[in-house]
């Protein structure tokens, strides 16, 4: 029995599926928070609930090739200070996925995602009008951390849907592209590979799943190639942009659905 008659999928599924994948590697090699357009196609091909345990070892092997390539430029500090807040919001998102159906986990993720855009823009034009980012060693940059980190840590653990809120935080802290994309590899990456227990104890990780990743994941490879070719061309302020859009469209995804 093959992948494809193992899920019920059509070939032009399949193929949703393996673009999605491609695009994951792209995402986590050049513009962050772009992977929320594979979500809504895991979403819309699969299950919504067994979408996020098929697309989780997806990601994991995007974040180990992240690693790889932008391992130099990780801030560790900025690390350490999230994980708590985000060990506390993945449990946080375990106990949420035990009672919420798909449609209230859609419209939870999707309105967290453009409140973090909206929180964002406006904090960019805070900026331009001379206001610097804030130091996450302030007071307000620590309680500005926590928030993300729970934010983060609840919308990675029900629908793989960290990227975008991270992606606002480490934008507000003031990162620049390589220190954005090394912090964030390393932190996906360790966040990832600590969902898999709580995946695999809510069932969302089987056999099953992990035969369709074995198929995906070698689309990932390309994609991740693709985004380390085009992040040294893409400026600071199109790589923000970029960022802030791809949350945007995600959200208004996940609303519409």
């Amino acid at each position: 029995m093959n992948t494809m008659t193992l899920w019920h999928i059509t070939g032009w599924e399949f193929a949703a599926l393996a673009f999605a994948a491609l695009l994951v590697g792209f995402s986590k090699s050049a513009v962050s928070g772009a992977n929320t357009v594979s979500l809504a196609i895991f979403a819309a091909v699969l299950p919504a609930r067994a979408s996020t345990g098929v697309l989780l070892p997806v990601l994991i092997a995007g974040d180990v090739l992240a690693v790889l390539t932008y391992r130099r430029h990780a801030h560790w500090p900025t690390l350490w200070r999230l994980f708590p807040a985000v060990a506390a919001g993945v449990v946080a998102g375990t106990l949420f996925l035990l009672w919420a159906d798909d449609g209230v986990v859609r419209t939870s993720i999707g309105a967290i995602l453009l409140l973090m855009a909206g929180v964002t823009l406006w904090r960019r034009r805070r900026t331009e009008a001379g206001d610097g980012p804030e130091a996450v060693t302030t007071r307000a940059g620590r309680v500005r951390a926590r928030s993300y980190g729970v934010l983060g840590g609840f919308t990675t653990m029900v629908a793989n849907a960290g990227g975008p809120v991270m992606s606002m935080y480490l934008l507000s802290a003031g990162f620049r592209k390589l220190g954005f994309l090394g912090t964030s590899a390393f932190f996906f990456l360790i966040v990832n590979v600590s969902k898999v227990p709580f995946s695999a104890g809510l069932g969302l990780i089987d056999g099953r799943s992990l035969f369709l990743d074995a198929a995906l994941v070698v689309f990932v490879v390309p994609g991740a190639l693709f985004g380390k070719w085009a992040v040294n061309r893409i400026n600071q302020r199109l790589f923000e942009q970029l960022v802030i859009a791809a949350t945007i469209v995600g959200g208004v995804q996940l609303l519409l659905r």
